[in-house]
């Protein structure tokens, strides 16, 4: 099976060179691993202490970020290597400013494996979530260096528990102690004879949670809500568009305004969604000199203020759950304490699943349903002002996880 899989890489490694000549993405990844051991020996020196954090992408990256944060307050002699496998990840991070240097991680090849871990010779290594790579682990494992797998969530349909999955279980014996978000993980684990874990729950809700703690005023969102109510749109998709474009165009309450901060913030996606809103819309991109006031509708086509604006939300709506592209994250308006609608496609997601139980946020599957469910939400104060105590209340319960990973962790 070994042999197998690094075939299985070398071959994968063809086909996506090709492939990114037409794609932008893939390109990224590709150009970006060229410079991985470069960068890696221009910035880590043979003497440094080093700790090594890898994401697979950018949610990864906020999920793991309480946890990077204390280590390094914690232990500021020691330089942070970050890399991530995802484009999306590196380009939005790759200037991050708890690290010393942020990379690609270079496809899973023993060769690569080696060289990496020589040049980074880390004395703690923390994977978030799902990121495997038995090559690399198997390396890590061999050299019997600290390495823990956090917020990891699994399932029993997945290679680890199947019989033709020995190889890739066998890499999770890298890990000195795996941290789960729940306790089927952890049974699931135990069910392979994976002993090293426990139930330390996501750490997404630490991450929230300490957005209470900063100034989350955006001058701008202030001007163009006032003291009306507001609907966040965040991280949404055309499958999502296609459930709320109706709503906002037909609504007639001059007491209520919309805020869309799409997925896709290219010129030409932003357009054609803003050619669709008939009602007065304004873009982030040419508010300058506008009265905000005056509009029904901001357009977000920027990065890096949806988790301050979810605090001007009465309601918001999360996108993702429409299509197939993944439901966001949830969690970022709901410490901020609003109902929150999202599309059908949820069970991937626990707090999704946990919070649609508890009444707290609510699936719709087509315009109509939604169209009904934020006018019944709308006549219906103490309504919003319940479903978003749930919320607030489900972020306040599940925190912690960062504490109990860091009473674990000794350099």
């Amino acid at each position: 099976m070994k042999g197998l899989y690094s075939i299985g890489i070398y071959i994968a490694s063809i086909i996506i060179k090709g492939v990114a000549l037409f794609n932008i993405k893939l390109k990224q990844g590709v150009d970006g691993r060229k410079n991985t051991f470069s960068k890696l020996e221009n910035s880590i020196k043979p003497k440094d202490k080093t700790f090594w954090f890898h994401c697979a992408s950018l949610g990864e990256y906020e999920q793991g970020l309480p946890v990077f944060e204390a280590l390094k307050a914690k232990h500021p002699d020691h330089k942070i290597v970050l890399s991530f496998f995802s484009p999306s990840g590196y380009e939005l991070r790759k200037n991050a400013k708890i690290t010393d240097v942020v990379v690609y991680l270079p496809l899973d090849t023993r060769t690569n494996a080696k060289r990496f871990l020589d040049l980074v010779h880390p004395d703690y290594i923390i994977f978030v979530k799902y990121e495997i790579w038995p090559n690399l682990l198997l390396e890590i494992k061999k050299r019997k260096l600290k390495a823990i797998l956090i917020s990891a969530y699994f399932r029993k349909n997945q290679s680890f528990f199947r019989w033709y999955g020995s190889f890739m279980t066998s890499s999770l014996f890298a890990f000195n102690h795996i941290f789960t978000q729940d306790e089927n993980s952890k049974l699931l684990l135990e069910s392979i004879d994976y002993k090293n874990v426990s139930v330390s729950g996501d750490t997404r809700f630490d991450r929230v949670s300490n957005q209470l703690k900063t100034d989350n005023s955006v001058s701008f969102i202030e001007d163009f809500k006032a003291k009306n109510l507001c609907i966040v749109f965040g991280s949404t998709w055309p499958e999502d568009d296609k459930l709320y474009i109706d709503f906002v165009n037909t609504y007639s309450n001059q007491n209520l305004k919309f805020i869309i901060a799409p997925h896709n913030i290219k010129a030409n996606y932003t357009a054609s969604l803003k050619s669709q809103l008939k009602v007065k819309t304004i873009c982030f991109s040419d508010m300058t000199d506008k009265t905000l006031i005056d509009y029904d509708v901001f357009l977000l086509d920027t990065i890096g203020y949806l988790s301050k604006v979810y605090s001007y939300a009465d309601i918001a709506y999360v996108g993702g759950g429409a299509g197939s592209t993944g439901l966001h994250n949830i969690l970022e308006p709901a410490v901020f304490g609003m109902p929150i609608l999202i599309g059908k496609n949820y069970d991937k997601f626990p707090e999704a699943k946990a919070l649609v139980a508890l009444g707290g946020v609510i699936s719709v599957e087509n315009a109509s349903e939604f169209k009904t469910t934020i006018n019944k939400l709308l006549k219906n104060k103490t309504g919003i002002e319940t479903r978003g105590s749930i919320n607030f209340n489900y972020i306040k319960k599940n925190k912690g996880a960062v504490i109990q990973i860091l009473d674990y962790i000794r350099i």
